[in-house]
């Protein structure tokens, strides 16, 4: 994959796959199923820069699997895979 590098507070996560099945087991079609919200950080910019000329730091890392808002963000290809590039705010959760 091509190195990304995000600016300020800004973060790279790849979605995970959305779910072929129901929980009862009938499988959706592709149009059925719903947008992932949950995926994986693969970068990570420097922090929010702040009004004393500092760094905030972020309260996420590389390799955090987190939830998002579904409608946040901006999705890109990046050599031939799909990527989010989200702001930190933009980040609902991480899973631990």
């Amino acid at each position: 994959m091509a190195k990304i590098r995000p600016l300020d507070d800004r973060i790279v996560v790849e979605p995970v796959e959305a779910e072929e099945m129901t929980a009862g087991g009938i499988v959706l079609p592709d149009s059925a199923q719903e947008k992932p919200q949950r995926g994986k950080i693969i970068a990570c910019g420097p922090g929010r820069l702040l009004d004393s000329g500092e760094r905030g730091s972020l309260s996420v890392g590389v390799g955090d699997e987190v939830i998002y808002g579904k409608y946040g963000g901006t999705e890109i290809e990046v050599d031939g895979a799909e990527v989010k590039i989200l702001r930190e705010s933009d980040i609902l959760a991480k899973v631990v």
